[in-house]
């Protein structure tokens, strides 16, 4: 089994709800460089990454039950 070992600048995490989500971004020692609850819409989440988007990884974390 391979594992993903690369490091980035920046990781961020996403709680994703139909009309709201919650983003945290985390710098590499885990400082917190964004904390968020905003609105779910593409143009939303490309405003709040764009000073991170050149090495940032990101996890979306969604559930339908």
């Amino acid at each position: 089994m391979r594992f993903y070992t690369e490091q980035h600048a920046h990781y961020c995490g996403i709680d994703l709800h139909a009309k709201t989500m919650y983003l945290c971004i985390l710098d590499q020692t885990g400082e917190v460089a964004l904390h968020r609850n905003m609105r779910s819409s593409p143009e939303a989440l490309l405003r709040a990454i764009e000073p991170f988007r050149e090495n940032l990884v990101i996890g979306v974390e969604c559930i339908f039950t």
